[in-house]
């Protein structure tokens, strides 16, 4: 997959092109379902298929004190989006400039003029230009005047839920990480670094792998049934593992941490470079303030117990 990190950088002789333009945060089940077409029909017509994305995601422009925490940072959407067949991304630097372009603008600088599009493929709601001003209909009729074809997605639902990078992110924020895992169409995820903890685990309880500081979306505090991944490449190891996340009430403690029980433990070399990927299966309960530790230390057998059963029925 080919990597366009402005608009410059787009041969001019590029082949006619298949194109999706959107956020893509998550790359879920309905970002899947078009891209899937537009890779199938690109093929079948020897066309190329392109992305349009941008980076920082716009909400980070426009609304900064929204504070909007990403399903998936730029470097995973990128993977995500290779492992998708996709032939080109267009990664778009979001800027007030790039903000205040016409929905005419849009199309003719980037859809015609620089990516020769062919097809145009997109969801229901899709708008674009400034203020959003844009809509499907005024995409198709913007179309019909450059060249090009205009395809358009309805919503889709899974179990009666909207699969959308929003929904996904409410469901997160519950705690819900089985349902969002439906709506992904993979476990939802979150990669960092190994950090240092306290040495509670350890010491207390079990031998526990904390994350370095993430700052994009977590699931709400709680007890999760996870896999944890450790290291890349060629020298990684995949364990099943429980996750809590939160403040470690029992300890007294203020400050956040993501911390794993690997369960099929051994000792590990880890470094601060050491890659580590979570993986967010299911939730066991919430967080929340023992007695004692020993009250604690009863709790994570049961959880352990709990995850080993829901393991088994998984595999």
């Amino acid at each position: 997959m080919r990597t366009f990190h402005k608009l410059d950088d787009v041969p001019r002789d590029f082949d006619p092109a298949l194109v999706s333009v959107g956020n893509f945060d998550g790359v879920h089940r309905a970002h899947r379902h078009v891209l899937d077409e537009i890779v199938r029909r690109a093929k079948a017509g020897s066309g190329q298929s392109v992305v349009v994305t941008f980076d920082p995601h716009p909400s980070r422009i426009l609304r900064p004190d929204h504070n909007l925490k990403l399903l998936t940072p730029l470097p995973e959407k990128l993977r995500l989006l290779e492992a998708t067949g996709i032939d080109s991304v267009l990664l778009l630097p979001f800027s007030r400039d790039l903000s205040l372009m016409t929905p005419h603008q849009f199309a003719h600088e980037i859809l015609k003029k620089r990516l020769h599009a062919r097809e145009v493929h997109e969801g229901y709601n899709f708008h674009f230009g400034h203020k959003a001003a844009g809509n499907i209909q005024m995409l198709r009729d913007l179309g019909r005047d450059m060249g090009f074809e205009v395809h358009d997605y309805p919503e889709m639902r899974l179990r009666g839920e909207r699969v959308s990078s929003s929904h996904i992110r409410k469901l997160l924020s519950e705690g819900r990480v089985s349902r969002a895992r439906h709506l992904l169409a993979r476990p939802f995820s979150i990669l960092a670094t190994a950090g240092r903890g306290r040495g509670y685990g350890a010491k207390y309880t079990v031998p526990t792998i904390n994350l370095a500081r993430y700052e994009e979306l977590v699931p709400k505090d709680g007890v999760y049934v996870t896999r944890t991944r450790i290291g890349s490449g060629n020298k990684n190891e995949c364990f099943d593992s429980v996750t809590n996340i939160g403040n470690r009430p029992t300890f007294g403690s203020d400050s956040f941490a993501i911390e794993s029980h690997l369960l099929n433990f051994h000792p590990l070399e880890l470094s601060a470079e050491t890659e580590v990927e979570l993986h967010f299966l299911d939730r066991l309960r919430d967080e929340i303030k023992f007695p004692s530790i020993e009250a604690l230390k009863e709790q994570i057998g049961r959880d352990v117990r709990k995850a080993q059963r829901y393991l088994r029925l998984l595999s």
